[in-house]
């Protein structure tokens, strides 16, 4: 039995959508999850109890897809199911991004469970090599695309972000901890004048199970209000939602929307 551990965003229901058989949806306290009823709702400090709750019902594979912020432990609210956890918590807690995914993965195997990606689960959902619009990147776009795939994985090792904003070979800004969407708020003035992409793609070595890249609408109309030229994907490794309404929405906006090859 397939259970998702369900965030916010379309993923989850894209899926959902994509099974024979519909997985149980689990989702985290207070975390909204679109066109979707969890049948469990959990919290950090409950973990424990989820995961018995799982197992009660032969729960033997979980995915997790849909964004959710990273939580914060209240120790008041720890129940003594979750309690052996701790430890690990404290390990994940002061891990970055990736570090605390892997422990996250970790707790579940250990709980007799086989953690299996988005993508593995629905492989339409990876972006194919190509130009999803109208829009053909030009030689100066192909060359800042380049460099942003290079600053992506250069960083890689400090476990920064997925992402990086790149016009005329000059780096305007990084993925932090505010994601993708205070990045595109951030930017300077003069990103408008330098026909600039948004590049994003998987970090070399980050665990794909749990945090795959992710792009849809919502993130080509962020790009625009930021006067960006164009959005460039790693193709075969970011998650594209409602491809067909992206590359129309591509067109509309006058944005490239280009699933690069790696080089």
């Amino acid at each position: 039995m397939l259970a998702l551990i369900a965030g916010g965003g379309g993923l989850p229901q894209r899926v959902v959508g994509s099974q024979a058989v519909a997985p149980l949806i689990c989702a985290y306290e207070d975390v909204p999850v679109q066109g979707l009823t969890p049948a469990l709702t959990f919290r950090l400090e409950t973990l424990g109890s989820l995961l018995k709750s799982l197992q009660d019902q032969g729960v033997t594979r979980v995915c997790f897809c849909g964004s959710v912020p990273r939580p914060r432990f209240d120790p008041s609210k720890l129940d003594a199911q979750t309690m052996p956890l701790v430890p690990l918590f404290q390990k994940a807690l002061a891990a970055g991004d990736d570090g605390a995914l892997r422990v996250l993965i970790e707790i579940f195997e250990q709980a007799g469970m086989t953690v299996v990606a988005a993508h593995e689960l629905a492989p339409d959902l990876l972006a194919k090599p190509g130009v999803l619009g109208a829009q053909t990147p030009d030689t100066a776009m192909e060359q800042d695309a380049a460099r942003a795939e290079q600053v992506v994985s250069t960083l890689a090792p400090l476990d920064v972000g997925q992402c990086c904003v790149v016009g005329g070979g000059q780096v305007f800004g990084i993925e932090a901890i505010g994601g993708t969407d205070h990045l595109l708020a951030t930017l300077p003035e003069r990103v408008k004048t330098s026909r600039a992409i948004l590049f994003k793609g998987p970090k070399p070595g980050q665990s794909r199970l749990v945090d795959m890249p992710t792009i849809g609408p919502a993130t080509l109309e962020a790009a625009h209000r930021a006067g960006l030229a164009g959005v460039v994907i790693a193709a075969g490794g970011v998650i594209v939602l409602e491809p067909a309404r992206c590359a129309t929405l591509a067109d509309d906006l006058g944005l490239v929307l280009w699933a690069r090859a790696a080089e």
